[in-house]
């Protein structure tokens, strides 16, 4: 209703009373600009077709309400077509249940404890009283020891059966994707999805969707982490906005941005904003396409070259994806989350270029901003360096290179 109150959001995800030292939440529930749940059953025609344009434009002012947050978010991730009706959603729907329950199924056979609502969080030992070395072993452990850390501030996690349930998808996930496994900070990108989606299955596909954008970020070799790619782009977006500051930041790898680009500000915003962020980013970067991308690379796990391509109404992108479609060259296409760790670089230039003298000033300065952030102002001030920097590609195509 408008002129109502804005209501606090914080109560939909319940910290445990002896967690005093949480971050505080900015996100409210704004009437008339946040998305409700009255708004969102009308977005649907009445075969329930999607009018994601209208969708977007809300979320862009003022996120979305916490009681259809997971449903949202299945469109906004690419789980589902904002073009397809009530039955076409119901029959994938049912098929991806069917599919992720025979996926359980066999993990199951190699690794017991999957779907046995435990977990394991300490070395598995042989009979004759020997930890066993086999990698998928070890790396369960490690999976089990991260799943008890997460999100332990929520009264949620205090039921083992969502830690369980939180084990068991990371634990499909990392059985699948054998190129990538299970690596840490998974579980604080999972996390969210045990939360807004009651039936695990769903949860798993709507995070399988997440780590289709992610998963190059988590990609090892002897020699590499995948998030260094990222890490050389904000690097160049830096030299570009801001070149002093780039300079004074020893224009090197910045590593201290690690954190940030791999579980998407988790650790910046308290629980509820840093939702409130994901969504806005993936509003903002909405790609009509995305769903049939990602359907038709069949078992490959991110989008495509070979994908099908269809014509692409500039209306129903988000805002972040129209100015990439203005520019031609591939290479300047770059997830917002850099431009965001850039926003706050360039909002903290001043503090940076007067008291940061090596790494661990960047990194303090960085950790003071933990709680403080806004997380529609970041936005904002992403979309504002990004047209900056691509009108800068476009003046001198080489920058983008």
């Amino acid at each position: 209703m408008w002129g109502a109150p804005a209501e606090p959001a914080d109560s939909y995800y319940e910290v445990r009373p002896e967690c005093t030292d949480v971050p505080n939440t900015k996100f409210k529930i704004r009437p008339g600009k946040t998305l409700s749940v009255r708004r969102w059953k009308a977005a649907f025609s009445p075969d329930g077709r999607l009018d994601i344009a209208k969708t977007l434009d809300r979320i862009h002012r003022g996120g979305i309400h916490p009681t259809i947050r997971g449903e949202v978010w299945e469109f906004l991730l690419g789980c589902f077509d904002a073009d397809s009706t009530y039955e076409e959603r119901d029959q994938i729907r049912q098929q991806r249940r069917e599919q992720y329950a025979k996926m359980k199924s066999d993990c199951r056979e190699i690794f017991p404890v999957v779907g046995s609502g435990k977990y394991i969080t300490a070395p598995v030992i042989t009979e004759d009283g020997q930890p066993i070395s086999d990698p998928l072993v070890l790396a369960e452990t490690s999976q089990g020891l991260d799943v008890r850390r997460t999100d332990r501030t929520l009264v949620f996690y205090e039921k083992e059966e969502n830690l369980a349930k939180l084990w068991d998808i990371l634990s499909v996930y990392a059985w699948i994707d054998t190129d990538v496994g299970y690596c840490q900070g998974m579980s604080d990108l999972c996390s969210p999805m045990i939360m807004l989606l009651e039936d695990e299955a769903d949860a798993f596909w709507c995070f399988e969707r997440l780590m289709r954008r992610l998963r190059g970020n988590f990609r090892c070799t002897d020699s590499s982490v995948g998030v260094e790619t990222q890490l050389c782009s904000l690097a160049t977006v830096t030299q570009v906005i801001d070149p002093k500051l780039h300079q004074h930041l020893g224009g090197g790898d910045y590593l201290f941005a690690f954190r940030m680009l791999m579980v998407l500000f988790r650790r910046e915003f308290s629980f509820c904003d840093s939702l409130y962020l994901w969504e806005m980013m993936w509003a903002l970067e909405y790609d009509p396409d995305m769903f049939y991308q990602y359907e038709d690379s069949g078992s490959d796990m991110e989008k495509t070259e070979g994908a099908k391509v269809r014509q692409k109404s500039t209306r129903k992108c988000g805002k972040y994806e129209r100015e990439n479609m203005k520019v031609k060259n591939p290479e300047a296409h770059l997830p917002i989350s850099v431009f965001l760790v850039a926003s706050v670089l360039k909002d903290k230039s001043s503090t940076l270029l007067q008291e940061a003298r090596g790494l661990d000033d960047v990194v303090q300065i960085l950790n003071d901003i933990t709680g403080n952030l806004d997380a529609k102002k970041a936005c904002i001030g992403a979309m504002k360096l990004h047209k900056k920097y691509l009108k800068k590609v476009l003046l001198f195509p080489s920058y983008g290179a």
